[in-house]
């Protein structure tokens, strides 16, 4: 992959402008630092540093990301999305006391009334996750432009609605055009200062490099489908124990394999997208490999395997402790019953802290392996040719409000 710096020459062979990759430099022990730090506030708040939090992790993320010699810069403030999350709520909990009152009145009512309320919560979701994009993007800074977005998040996840029906009728073989078109919306009112973004990626590219992904998924769940509807032929027709085994051992490996499955996909994905969105002249390109993915996924695993298994030893060695420094049969005097009491306490309460340290751990790991780790491989993945077409963009576009943050919070759609 070229690595030629801002201001390089030309190519000499094709006398084209010189691809120039996207660097990374935050450090691991400054993240998990912070990630440190706002896991122990966020125990002391109960949950509401996570707005401070967030942004402590994008001003990282951002600003150690730099497009060709120069940082990304992130605006946004914590107090910004602490009233998006309270608006949020001012809207979501009337919807929930709404359908609560139904509830009472009529549970055949009810019934009725949930499908609208599934459907109402899918839509704002949608809707939710495009004015988070919008407000993300707006306090995004590259070389003191703002990117910025318009459109509708009504239009978008009305659109979304349409495709995911399709997508469920075919059992997903029309996801890459489902894909094709939001992309090609969302890039449609994607701005860099007075510069328009597009999506010139084509469906059919993605399905043709896609389709064993989804035969290898898809294809043997309608196999076990049709297999289990057909249990009284196969009874009629061969040893049914058999075949009901060999069908439950498939079955097994198929579900074992399918997370595996995951990442190459997701690298797929990326790479498709990244090959066809644009500003202009401005293209991207990424070489993410699906292995690379899969070994944060892999080490976020047996991290968070063994810290449970720690958990499970370190509460069996309380509990032996305990019964044997409290436990009745070495306790004889007329305290034993108190004590024992205090012991039964003590090992509560000692539970309890150990338990919130094996919850902050794990949080402390998801949002390194997820979010800083899945940054670095996907940022770096990237290269940018033309990027000379940035040069002497004006700047255009108002930040927008933190509301879609809130909503996608409370709706639990919110991304990075």
């Amino acid at each position: 992959m070229p690595t030629n710096l801002p201001g390089a020459p030309p190519n000499a062979a094709g006398g084209q402008p010189a691809d120039r990759e996207i660097a990374f430099a935050g450090g691991r022990g400054d993240f998990i630092r912070l990630c440190v730090r706002g896991a122990f506030f966020q125990l002391l708040t109960f949950g509401f540093y996570r707005f401070w939090l967030t942004t402590d992790i994008r001003r990282h993320l951002w600003s150690n990301t730099s497009i060709g010699g120069e940082p990304l810069e992130y605006t946004g403030r914590a107090k910004e999305l602490l009233i998006g999350f309270l608006i949020a709520l001012a809207i979501l909990v009337p919807v929930q006391i709404v359908y609560f009152l139904i509830g009472i009145q009529a549970e055949l009512l009810r019934a009725f009334a949930s499908f609208p309320l599934f459907l109402f919560y899918i839509l704002f979701g949608q809707f939710a996750a495009y004015r988070a994009r919008r407000y993300r993007l707006t306090r995004t800074i590259w070389r003191g432009v703002r990117f910025w977005m318009s459109g509708s998040g009504w239009a978008y996840a009305f659109r979304w609605l349409g495709w995911a029906l399709l997508v469920f009728i075919t059992l997903g073989l029309v996801y890459p055009w489902m894909r094709a078109a939001l992309e090609r919306y969302k890039m449609a009112n994607t701005f860099y200062g007075d510069l328009k973004g597009e999506f010139t990626g084509r469906a059919s590219d993605f399905f043709k490099r896609g389709i064993w992904m989804w035969l290898f998924c898809i294809a043997p769940l309608a196999l076990l489908l049709i297999a289990g509807a057909t249990t009284d032929y196969l009874a009629a027709t061969t040893d049914l124990a058999f075949a009901t085994t060999a069908l439950g051992i498939f079955a097994f490996v198929w579900m074992l394999a399918i997370p595996f499955v995951w990442p190459y996909f997701r690298a797929l994905e990326w790479r498709w997208w990244a090959a066809g969105a644009r500003f202009g002249e401005l293209s991207f390109a990424s070489d993410v490999r699906g292995g690379a993915l899969l070994k944060i996924y892999v080490k976020l695993f047996l991290m968070i395997l063994l810290i449970m298994l720690g958990f499970g030893i370190l509460f069996g060695i309380i509990a032996v402790l305990a019964a044997m420094v409290f436990g009745g049969g070495a306790l004889k005097f007329d305290g034993g019953s108190a004590l024992r009491a205090a012991g039964s306490i003590s090992v509560i309460v000692t539970s309890v802290i150990a338990y919130l340290a094996v919850l902050l751990t794990i949080g402390i790991l998801q949002r390194f392996y997820m979010t800083r780790e899945i940054w670095r491989v996907i940022s770096t993945s990237l290269t940018i040719s033309h990027l000379e077409a940035s040069d002497g963009v004006a700047a255009r576009g108002e930040a927008a409000n933190a509301l879609g943050e809130g909503l996608a919070d409370g709706l639990d759609v919110a991304g990075l």
